[in-house]
C-alpha cells in the first residue's frame, strides 16, 4: 500500500496563518491511518510569492497543493484518499 504523503509548508506566512496547526495532523489521524500516512515539514513552497497561487497556508497531499488548508480540509482529504487505497 502506498503511503499518503502530506507536505506541510513551514514558512514563516504558512505558520503563522495555520500551518502550525495542521502539523498537529498526526495527533488528529484515526489509528488505522497512522501508518498510512508519512507527514513532514517543506521550509517553504515558495507559492504565497504568487498571488495566482492563493492564500497560506499551503500543504502538498501527494501531487495536490491545497491552498488555505485548514487541519479539517487536510484530515476530510487525507480520509478521501486513504478509502480509495
Amino acid at each position: 500500500m502506498k503511503k499518503i504523503k502530506v507536505s506541510i509548508c513551514t514558512g514563516t506566512a504558512c505558520f503563522v496563518m495555520g500551518a502550525s496547526e495542521i502539523l498537529l495532523l498526526e495527533e488528529e489521524l484515526p489509528e488505522e491511518l497512522k501508518d498510512m500516512v508519512e507527514i513532514e515539514g517543506i521550509t517553504c513552497f515558495e507559492k504565497c510569492k504568487n498571488p495566482e497561487c492563493g492564500k497560506t497556508p499551503f500543504v502538498k497531499i501527494n501531487d495536490e497543493v491545497v491552498a488555505g488548508a485548514t487541519l479539517p480540509l487536510v484530515l476530510e482529504k487525507v480520509k478521501a484518499l486513504a478509502a480509495l487505497n
